[in-house]
């Protein structure tokens, strides 16, 4: 066995032990990680026998479902002969989609050891494996390709500090060379694999294009949002931190017009704990899921939403969004949802990673801050010339619109290929 791989597999034992540990003091998460793992041969065996052809889609977590979201859905109303198996690495994914009406069935994906990736695509069978932007597991990997199964990345994105594009990458060029077809976001990707040789690829964009552009063309509202509002301007702060929560707490406490803007934050983690914080940040806030219940509401200046799946439909209430995670070392997070309405978008520093906020900076729809002045400037901007905050948001829109299409590039690939028609 190469050293790679006995390196790789020592991480992977590693990995698990950290979980264990995690979960043994306590970690929610960790301790959901490993439950969700257990039995699952039995449970797979249980659910997909009989089930015919099986198309697997793979996901990290919750970012990268909705990423391939589109083209889930495209394949399901194309090939309804065919079951659709969705997995999940990630608690935060799955625990969110595991009822997830689009997929026959959804479940973690198992540790990425030589045993259970030869039982689980013994199980499976798939006739075609969709891996969606990374997550390049190597014994899943390589079994997918000793089987003959074809393999698809979707939405890729590569940077010169992947391991790929090192003199101790070896083992992970081969894992490229041994998918069927890479679908790349960008030229920069591109450019990247063009160096080592890996020529199977093809520009397509990025299919949250896609998702985005189909969620404003839905009519959703969510109760009592609008009511909320009631005809204020909303500053909807969506997936924040604690360092962009801190920094919305401290331009709040400067907003003195009680018949001014409103304000609501749908936080990153909505437990106990940190929604407890958010109440000390702003005391005159009300929580959601109290909110809505309520039969005479109250009056109120700060929402705080405290549970999940709202945050796609709510910035169709915005006046001026901002999203959070820019003041982490992990970067922003979704800023097409809100660039989709046409909303004007306002970001933390760190977005290195995401090639959509550079370009959504240069089409004039995003606005990318970086402390409590700048924050205070541009949002003052927005909120009081409102020919610039229109003209911000068609921009966003404008930006989401142009750079569409990548869903109907894969499918018109699988269908070329035939690789579901056959069966």
């Amino acid at each position: 066995m190469p050293v790679s791989t006995i390196i790789y597999d020592l991480g992977i034992r590693g990995y698990k032990a950290g979980v264990a540990l995690a979960a043994a003091t306590g970690n929610a998460k960790a301790r959901k990680w490993l439950e969700g793992r257990r039995s699952w041969r039995t449970v797979l065996e249980q659910h997909l026998s009989d089930a015919g052809p099986i198309v697997w889609v793979h996901a990290a977590s919750l970012g990268e479902f909705e990423q391939g979201r589109p083209v889930l859905e495209a394949l399901r109303q194309q090939y309804p002969h065919c079951k659709i198996l969705l997995t999940f690495f990630s608690p935060s994914g799955y625990e969110v989609r595991k009822d997830y009406p689009g997929a026959d069935y959804v479940c973690y994906l198992p540790l990425d050891t030589p045993r259970n990736a030869k039982d689980f695509i013994r199980i499976v069978k798939p006739a075609l494996a969709i891996f969606i932007k990374y997550e390049f597991w190597y014994h899943m990997l390589t079994r997918l390709y000793r089987e003959k199964v074809p393999v698809l990345l979707i939405s890729g994105i590569f940077r010169p500090g992947q391991p790929f594009f090192k003199s101790y990458g070896g083992m992970f060029r081969k894992l490229l060379q041994q998918f069927s077809y890479i679908f790349v976001q960008n030229r920069e990707s591109m450019s990247l694999l063009d160096q080592i040789d890996v020529r199977h690829a093809a520009i397509a964009g990025d299919t949250r294009f896609d998702r985005v552009w189909a969620l404003q063309e839905e009519e959703r509202s969510l109760p009592g949002i609008g009511e909320f509002i009631n005809d204020r301007q909303a500053i909807i702060a969506g997936s924040t931190w604690e360092t962009d929560e801190a920094l919305l707490a401290a331009w709040w406490k400067k907003q003195q017009d009680k018949d001014g803007p409103c304000l609501i934050i749908a936080p990153h983690e909505i437990d106990a704990a940190h929604i407890s914080k958010l109440l000390e940040l702003f005391p005159e806030a009300i929580r959601y899921t109290e909110w809505v219940k309520t039969a005479e509401k109250q009056a109120g200046r700060v929402l705080l939403i405290d549970n999940v799946g709202m945050l796609s439909v709510l910035y169709r209430y915005a006046a001026v969004t901002y999203v959070g995670g820019g003041f982490g070392k992990d970067g922003i997070h979704n800023i097409l949802e809100p660039a989709t309405y046409g909303k004007p978008v306002l970001f933390g520093p760190v977005f290195h990673k995401y090639p959509e906020a550079a370009g959504l900076i240069t089409a004039g729809g995003g606005i990318s801050i970086h402390d409590l002045g700048t924050f205070d400037t541009q949002m003052g901007k927005l909120l009081q010339d409102e020919a610039i905050r229109l003209q911000t948001g068609a921009k966003a829109k404008e930006y989401v619109a142009e750079n569409k299409g990548a869903t109907s590039k894969i499918l018109q690939y699988i269908q070329e290929k035939r690789f579901l028609t056959r069966l």
